[in-house]
């Protein structure tokens, strides 16, 4: 199987070219693209292309019709090369993958991908000189749509990998060079909202005391909520009805899983999540509600903040209120957080990270990376790339960058649908896509900085 997947490899490595393209300008030679343009489509997607989403940016809602528009897979050997900025290069790393899902590196530098179809995690383990997977084994299996992926204790030697089910959160014995499990799974967290929004990530406070679980929403705008029979009232997140009971929301457990609390609320789904090196700081990437238009909701990447309610279901960005849910909480007004920065909407971004790698230029450290798997709900199609956001001080600058492109071939097909995204033990990038089941890892050689 390994051979195979080596000979697969070989053969796309050909087909791609040894290093990919890079797109000849640097970002400085780009305007910000603002206003309209900044909601743009792949067709204006290029490394460096810069985008600054603003509320005055946005329509009513309504404005457009809201699109049924899913994209087409081809077999990534017959797609065009991947863009990324000059002196970077894109090579494939693995393949052969069941619907990889979310990445992460363990402190020893081994990659653990979540397959979350096939109900388990694999470990991909890096050549010497890090281009490409040497061993693929199966860590373990017989999971529950397994995404979040973390080790405990934080630090370079952690004894236990946790796994965040849909519905549970397990963790297994480990010591660092672990390809395979050393014991059945101890549950940590019995049970978990499931159905709806299914991936569940999980990250571990600095200091070890505190264990992050994202939890998506049940519907995509809690439609009939004000229909509801028997409102539960539930002090840490506010008012949530029926099934969406501690959803929408980010959970925070002990590490062993007792005394579960309400963190945030009102975040319809937190995808990824991730600490900030800097400040330590818990941001998540949030993919917002569909049925409004093309331009609505903007998707976003924001610090979690504790006790924060970030609107759904009844606002969005702020006090603009959904017209599905109008006047049902005018005691809310006022009281919702502003995320810090927009992203086009309907791009669905998913696994984000901070490079605090050293291979990449120095600019580049403290700086967020979201892979944009792109969504259904939008007549002209956006996403379906890798970018970048500069943080000043850890905040967010209020723009973001293109990074990696190419994934679409045209207004009906793509070839990838980007998934997740994390920083090798040599600083390089390694990006999943769970439409051919490849990852690809992004490279600096050298060239302009």
């Amino acid at each position: 199987m390994l051979f195979a997947r080596r000979v697969v490899a070989f053969g796309l490595a050909i087909v791609f070219g040894a290093a990919g393209l890079a797109w000849q300008a640097t970002s400085q030679d780009r305007p910000v693209l603002t206003g309209k343009a900044a909601l743009g489509n792949w067709r204006d997607d290029k490394p460096g292309v810069r985008r600054r989403v603003t509320l005055n940016d946005l329509p009513p809602p309504y404005a457009t019709t809201s699109a049924r528009n899913p994209a087409s897979v081809v077999p990534n050997w017959r797609a065009q090369q991947a863009l990324v900025p000059p002196g970077f290069e894109i090579k494939l790393f693995a393949s052969g993958l069941e619907g990889p899902r979310l990445i992460r590196a363990a402190p020893n530098g081994d990659i653990f991908v979540a397959e979350s179809g096939a109900g388990r995690v694999r470990v991909l383990r890096p050549s010497p000189d890090g281009t490409k997977a040497d061993a693929v084994e199966i860590f373990a299996s017989g999971l529950s749509r397994p995404f979040g992926i973390n080790f405990y204790p934080p630090g370079p030697n952690p004894q236990w990998v946790y796994v965040a089910n849909t519905d549970t959160v397990v963790r297994f014995a480990y010591r660092s060079g672990d390809l395979k499990a050393r014991d059945k799974p101890q549950t940590v967290v019995a049970s978990l909202p499931s159905g709806g929004h299914w991936t569940r990530d999980l990250v571990f406070s600095r200091d070890g005391r505190r264990m992050f679980v994202s939890v998506g929403s049940a519907s995509n705008a809690a439609e009939g909520l004000g229909l509801s029979v028997g409102a539960v009232i539930d002090t840490a997140i506010g008012l949530l009805w029926g099934s969406e009971k501690d959803r929408a929301a980010v959970l925070a457990f002990d590490p062993d899983g007792k005394n579960q609390r309400a963190f945030a609320s009102g975040l319809r789904n937190c995808v990824g999540m991730d600490l900030h090196p800097a400040t330590g700081e818990l941001w998540c990437s949030v993919n917002e509600r569909d049925g409004l238009g093309d331009d609505l909701v903007p998707d976003y990447l924001t610090r979690v903040r504790e006790g924060a309610f970030y609107g759904w279901p009844w606002f969005y960005l702020g006090s603009i209120e959904d017209p599905r849910h109008k006047n049902a909480r005018p005691d809310l007004r006022g009281k919702v957080t502003v995320p810090d920065l927009l992203i086009a909407s309907h791009s669905a971004p998913l696994q984000m990270m901070f490079y605090d790698g050293t291979q990449f230029p120095a600019q580049y450290r403290g700086d967020a990376f979201v892979a944009l798997q792109g969504s259904w709900n939008r007549n002209q199609r956006t996403g379906y790339k890798i970018v970048r956001v500069p943080m000043k001080n850890g905040v967010a600058t209020g723009e973001y960058e293109d990074f990696a492109t190419g994934f679409v071939l045209d207004d009906n097909t793509i070839w990838a649908r980007l998934v997740g995204i994390t920083a090798a033990r040599d600083g390089s990038l390694l990006i999943s896509e769970d439409a051919n089941g490849t990852i690809w890892r992004i490279s600096y050689r050298g060239g302009p900085r």
